[in-house]
């Protein structure tokens, strides 16, 4: 790994911390490595058309969507478009599948990793990475109420008390959103939607998880990878907690 990488680590977390991530960091990229495709990274051109479409836009009876849309797109679409950027096609609980339950499965309503790959197999493919938040649904966040050690600070827990004025807000719901723990009431940031718990990036372990994540949709077939909602992953208060410079710097590190 490089320096620059160090750099971005002991900037969000401090000297101590951030040597402790990039050993650990480092430990996970020689690991992924043996499973990560030797291709050139994908740079978009003037030249790439990309589809946007839901995994089930196209159906037929008693077949898995996702295979569906491969045969669709080869049929009419091969040698048109270049990629093909399926949207949330992952187990959810809400947002049209941007409250995501497990970040690693494929929604079995569409079909499986394989049919995945099947279309990979043709078209370049961008998957989404909605991980700003997580759904309450999620293992993460019920191991969270459930006091799990590893998981209680996972998330970010918020006096209600405090001064939140200058958060900027993208939807008219409360910004924080009360649960009930083993040890006692909590308030935990939910930008979008008392579905959609936000992941706590202050700390390390949330964002080595978060980039095992990435490196698990390289590794089955994205080309490309869409950050959802990227600009409120930061908080901090007093601030307007979007686009603060930790999150540039997590972006950065996500890109080194």
């Amino acid at each position: 790994m490089t320096t620059e990488i160090l750099d971005h680590l002991v900037f969000l977390y401090g000297e101590d911390n951030g040597n402790k991530t990039y050993e650990k960091l480092d430990r996970l990229i020689v690991h992924a490595q043996k499973q990560l495709p030797g291709e050139e990274t994908a740079v978009f051109s003037a030249q790439d058309i990309v589809l946007i479409t839901y995994g089930d836009q196209v159906q037929e009876p008693e077949k898995a969507p996702l295979q569906t849309l491969a045969e669709f797109c080869r049929v009419w679409l091969n040698g048109r478009i270049s990629t093909i950027h399926i949207l949330p096609f992952y187990p959810y609980s809400s947002d049209d599948g941007f409250s995501v339950i497990d970040y690693k499965a494929v929604n079995p309503a569409l079909g499986s990793w394989e049919d995945v790959r099947s279309l990979g197999s043709t078209f370049n493919l961008m998957f989404d990475a909605v991980i700003n938040h997580i759904s309450a649904e999620s293992d993460w966040f019920q191991r969270f109420l459930q006091d799990d050690p590893h998981y209680r600070r996972y998330f970010t827990i918020v006096d209600p008390n405090s001064d939140l004025s200058s958060v900027f807000r993208p939807r008219a719901l409360p910004l924080l959103t009360a649960v009930t723990t083993p040890s006692g009431p909590k308030n935990v940031w939910s930008t979008f939607s008392p579905d959609q718990i936000d992941l706590n990036y202050a700390n390390p372990d949330v964002l080595l998880d978060i980039l095992d994540t990435l490196i698990f949709y390289v590794a089955h077939g994205a080309r490309y990878i869409r950050l959802d909602a990227i600009g409120f992953m930061w908080k901090e208060t007093g601030t307007s907690c979007i686009h603060l410079p930790q999150t540039h710097r997590t972006i950065q590190l996500m890109r080194s």
